[in-house]
């Protein structure tokens, strides 16, 4: 990790998604126009995030109208992210999430920070598991990139194969805005 600690993304992440005002605007400041709109567009749209908490949990959810996201945040200046360290408790995690997600019709992402990046917007989100196969969430889901795997089934992250997560809320405006009654 460079800079603060992990902690500090995770509590960047939620105060994005919040739609917190200075932290948007701070944030986006060094994106390109298109990018730095979806994120502008989360103070007025905001989610309510709420931290998880607990080893082997979420780091995060967050919730708005048809959208429940369940969040867990990694951060690394590496470009890729192998599961296999600790001992292998990150693909046990990832296992336990698929798992929990699935029973509950949801789907569990993962959203990676490249740490020391410049000129690129350096949040990229990944799913974990399959997207319910109906509704919004799944109609979301399925176009973001899977949490890979290696032959031996350990979880890898490449940051350069996530989605950005300015396209990905771009999504979920999207297809909120398409099932919103007329008039309403």
């Amino acid at each position: 990790m460079v800079g603060r600690g992990f902690d500090g993304y995770e509590r960047e992440l939620r105060s994005l998604l919040s739609g917190e005002p200075s932290s948007v605007r701070s944030y986006s400041r060094g994106l390109p126009p298109t990018e730095r709109e979806e994120f502008e567009r989360l103070i007025d749209e905001p989610f309510l995030v709420v931290r998880g908490a607990g080893s082997l949990g979420l780091d995060l959810v967050a919730l708005r109208r048809e959208f429940a996201l369940p969040i867990e945040v990694k951060a690394s200046s590496a470009p890729v992210i192998r599961f296999t360290a600790a001992g292998g408790r990150a693909n046990a995690q990832l296992e336990q999430h698929r798992r929990v997600a699935a029973r509950a019709g949801l789907m569990v992402l993962y959203a990676y920070r490249r740490l020391g990046l410049r000129g690129a917007e350096p949040w990229r989100v990944f799913s974990a598991g399959n997207a319910p196969s109906r509704g919004l969430l799944g109609a979301a889901c399925r176009t973001l990139p899977p949490v890979e795997a290696t032959r031996e089934g350990n979880g890898v992250l490449r940051w350069e194969g996530g989605m950005p997560l300015s396209r990905f809320l771009g999504r979920l405006r999207y297809l909120s805005l398409r099932t919103e009654p007329l008039g309403g």
